[in-house]
């Protein structure tokens, strides 16, 4: 059990860093930076400029985060997606 409880946010994320990590403002007009949690990772979960996002913040350092949740976009669900190669299977 931690000591102190994690803040989660939610923002939009604004720039993409180097090393995987995120330049995000939050609702609140507070901008930090944030990385990519490893079960974002593991899950192959991409984050792009404008997505919103929510921020795991430890109440010690409140200018880094952890992306732990990408939030879908209403606009592509009505989209079509594009068609796709079907997957090449190596024997």
């Amino acid at each position: 059990m931690p000591k102190e409880e994690l803040l989660q946010f939610e923002g939009l994320v604004l720039e993409i860093l180097p090393d995987a990590r995120y330049r995000v403002q939050l609702d609140n007009g507070h901008e930090l930076v944030a990385y990519t949690a490893g079960r974002m990772k593991k899950n192959r979960i991409k984050t792009l400029a404008g997505d919103r996002v929510t921020v795991e913040v430890s109440p010690y350092d409140l200018e880094k985060g952890r992306l732990i949740f990408r939030h879908k976009d209403e606009r592509t669900g009505s989209a079509p997606r594009p068609t796709q190669r079907p997957q090449f299977r190596r024997r």
